[in-house]
């Protein structure tokens, strides 16, 4: 079973919804400024799951709706919304990035609603607006506030920019397709809010999660701490950690130890 779906959600914001595979049904969602490309690269193709990409408003195919109301709680709920009218709960649910902190989030506080968690390359940990995401602020910040060209050129010549092209380069090389993201206006307020935000769930919340749990992360990316996803394994009391290889690295080798990662996880389920 393969193909793309609509959910309106409560405000009638039309959101993308694309599906692939077969079986028990598996949330998987995208990171920030991705889309279902993202995590069909990253699924298992054997999984046994049937892997369900929301695309988050003002992501991919979906509309972004009010701009003002762009958050981790706002797509939390979307998702917990289409859970709840399409699938019979509890269900597998995890993420890339800012994914990852959407599903965390779900994990807290709709525990009724997961029957396992993944985490992959998490960007938060409980605290909103980490040191980590301020590079993806910086850009939603100069596209607000400079010409496409002139912003650009500002981020690549600043020292986040100078930094990344050092030690991140993987991350610099995401963060310089933002400049291309249409429309700008959006990009530039999803950047904005999502980089000040967070899964607003404190260390207590996360150490009671009680479902099974992957937290997969890699080295070499400024954005995603390895340090983050070791200290979220350490936290929850059934997760295991993975570490894989870096996309700087190897595109190729990351996507492949992704998708083994989370191909054993799923066939203990």
């Amino acid at each position: 079973m393969s193909g793309a779906g609509v959910f309106e959600t409560s405000d009638r914001t039309r959101l993308n919804v694309d599906v692939a595979g077969e079986g028990p049904p598996m949330i998987f969602l995208h990171g920030l400024c991705g889309d279902a490309g993202q995590t069909a690269e990253a699924f298992p193709a054997e999984s046994g799951f049937r892997r369900i990409t929301i695309e988050a408003r003002g992501h991919g195919h979906s509309e972004p709706g009010t701009l003002q109301q762009l958050s981790i709680a706002t797509f939390t709920n979307d998702v917990v919304a289409y859970i709840e009218k399409n699938l019979d709960a509890p269900v597998a649910i995890g993420g890339i990035s800012m994914g990852a902190a959407i599903s965390l989030r779900l994990a807290v506080k709709r525990p009724d609603l997961v029957r396992a968690l993944a985490i992959a390359r998490s960007a938060w940990l409980t605290a909103p607006a980490p040191d980590n995401m301020i590079p993806n602020a910086e850009v939603g910040r100069l596209l607000t506030q400079l010409p496409l060209e002139e912003a650009k050129a500002a981020f690549l010549a600043g020292p986040v920019g100078e930094r990344l092209a050092v030690d991140a380069p993987d991350n610099l090389a995401s963060l310089v397709g933002f400049f291309l993201r249409e429309p700008i206006a959006v990009t530039a307020a999803l950047l904005t809010a999502i980089s000040n935000d967070g899964p607003d769930v404190t260390d207590a919340d996360v150490a009671r999660i009680a479902v099974p749990t992957l937290v997969i992360g890699h080295e070499q990316d400024i954005i995603h701490p390895i340090a983050y996803a070791r200290a979220l394994a350490n936290w929850i009391p059934a997760a295991r950690f993975v570490q894989i290889t870096p996309k700087a690295e190897s595109r190729t080798q990351y996507v492949a130890d992704f998708r083994h990662a989370m191909g054993t996880f799923m066939k203990e389920l």
